[in-house]
Parts: structure tokens; C-alpha cells; sequence
């Protein structure tokens, strides 16, 4: 059994974090600092590990993208450790419209210490093209009050002067006065190019992310990993934790429109039972 306020050993093996000292707590001051954090193989990016809950039948959510209750207690506990093991979390706007999360810490053990001694927080980041987040999200909120980080939304700016980009700059006007990071990355399309978007956030100082989802998150990040379109995976590790239950049909897949030569080859991979949960990791191989 692991101790208390260390993170699972299962993890530990898995994401191998590279700042001295095991256990990833720090004094959480203001909006900075680091942590114990795995270190990505190739420069220009961060190590990425790609994590989410699926029943049996590999739905994630229900229908019209509602939320689900996959996850049990432990195995909850167990992602949350994953979360201080990562310089930011990633969500996409659809996640954080249908389920408005938090996506910190608030599951792990009170520390012995006094309420100086915070766990680390990820940087909650939004991948969010056209701007459609709210002001009012608990991300938000909770930089406010002062207990999360501040949040980046990663938007692309519509080219010209037209209405569409009127609309979008006080769309992040409004965002940025409720205490959001506005990030613009260049789209084609409409769609932000993964390698791309990976690229600004090493840039940034962004060590290492943690992706949740939504659906098209996680099938772009798959697709992102496969050797097959980019001279190297943008994907470590991918930690899926397997809930005991069928969702049927009408549940939300992930897995829509990607062919085999599309996905990532995966490394042997490791499993741990969390509660009623059975979580595997893997590595993503070159």
C-alpha cells in the first residue's frame, strides 16, 4: 500500500519525474513555481501524457457529451496524484462547457504541515479556437479566490477586420478581465495543429501536460501520436483507467474516424487495480 502523501508507485514508474525529491508538493505561492515533473525526450515540446476514464465499451461520457460517473474514489485519488505531476492539464472547451471542473488537487489527503503546504497545481489550459468559454467557470473562480492557477485559453484569431474577429477580441477582453491567459495560435481550418500548439506551450515554460479530453481532444492527441504523421509521436504516455460498466450506444466514443495506421504503438504496459477501477499505462513508442 502507498503512504498517504506520496503519490502511487504505479505512477512513479510510469512518468519517471525528473526534479529532485520523489513527492511533488510545494509551497503554492502566487501563480509560479516548479515541481517534480517528467521531461520530454524531444526539445521543442512537453512530455505528454494523454489519461481518461472509459466504461468497457470505451465510451467516455454520455449522451450530448454529458458528464459520466466513471471513475471511482481510488482511483480518482490516483489521477489527482497524476495532476501534481504535471506542469498543466489540458481540457477542451467542450469539457469545460458540459462539465465545468476544477482540475485540481481537492481529492488528495490534507497534508501534515499546516495550510502553508499546498500540493502542486497544474496550469489549467483550455483549447478553446473560437473562444466559447465562460467567464464564470470554476477555473476561473478559483484563480480568483486565489486557490488554482490562472487559467490559458488557446484561442485562434480570425484573420481581417471583419465582424468574426470583432466579436472574438471582446470575447477575450471579457476573458481576460475575469483573469484568463489568452493564447493565439495559428489555426488551418479551424483546427489548431497539435505539434504546433505543443510547440507555444514549451515555449512557455510548460514542462510537461496532462490531457483529460474531451472526445475530440483525445482523438486528435491520438492520431498526434502516431509515427505515421509527424516525424515523432506527441505523445509519452497514455494512462486509461477502466471503469466496470457498459454505457451502450449512446454514449460518447473517442475512437470515431481514426484507422489503425492513425494510432499510436504502444509499449508493454503496466496495470494496477484502483478500487473497482483497473488502470493501465503505457508508454508510446517511437
Amino acid at each position: 500500500m502507498d503512504p498517504p502523501h506520496q503519490p502511487p508507485k504505479f505512477l512513479l514508474g510510469v512518468l519517471e519525474p525528473t526534479i529532485s525529491g520523489t513527492t511533488p508538493i510545494s509551497i503554492f505561492a502566487g501563480d509560479e513555481g516548479l515541481s517534480p515533473s517528467p521531461t520530454s525526450p524531444q526539445e521543442d515540446r512537453p512530455f505528454v501524457t494523454l489519461t481518461f476514464a472509459q466504461s468497457l465499451d470505451a465510451k467516455i461520457a454520455g449522451v450530448g457529451g454529458k458528464q459520466l460517473a466513471l471513475s471511482g474514489k481510488e482511483s480518482m485519488v490516483m489521477t489527482h496524484w497524476m495532476r501534481t505531476m504535471h506542469d498543466a492539464i489540458l481540457v477542451g472547451v467542450g469539457t469545460a462547457l458540459n462539465d465545468n471542473p476544477q482540475l485540481n488537487t481537492r481529492h488528495l489527503p490534507p497534508l501534515p504541515g499546516g495550510s502553508d503546504i499546498k500540493y502542486s497545481l497544474p496550469r489549467p489550459i483550455v483549447l478553446d479556437t473560437n473562444l466559447r468559454s465562460s467567464a464564470e467557470s470554476k477555473l476561473l473562480g478559483n484563480y480568483r479566490r486565489g486557490v488554482g492557477r490562472r487559467p490559458w485559453i488557446i484561442a485562434s484569431a480570425p484573420e481581417g477586420s471583419s465582424g468574426a474577429a470583432t466579436s472574438w477580441n471582446e470575447k477575450k477582453l471579457a476573458l481576460e478581465q475575469a483573469g484568463a491567459k489568452v493564447v493565439n495560435v495559428q489555426s488551418s481550418e479551424g483546427r489548431i495543429s497539435i505539434p504546433h500548439f505543443l510547440k507555444t506551450l514549451r515555449e512557455l515554460g510548460i514542462r510537461s501536460l496532462m490531457v483529460e479530453g474531451g472526445a475530440d481532444v483525445i482523438r486528435s492527441f491520438l492520431a498526434a501520436a502516431s509515427p505515421s504523421t509527424i516525424s515523432s509521436p506527441a505523445v509519452d504516455a497514455i494512462i486509461v483507467t477502466v471503469a466496470p460498466m457498459f454505457v451502450g450506444d449512446a454514449g460518447v466514443g473517442y475512437g470515431r474516424g481514426l484507422r489503425t495506421d492513425q494510432l499510436p504503438k504502444l509499449g508493454l504496459g503496466k496495470s494496477e487495480v484502483f478500487g473497482r477501477d483497473s488502470v493501465i499505462a503505457m508508454k508510446v513508442l517511437s
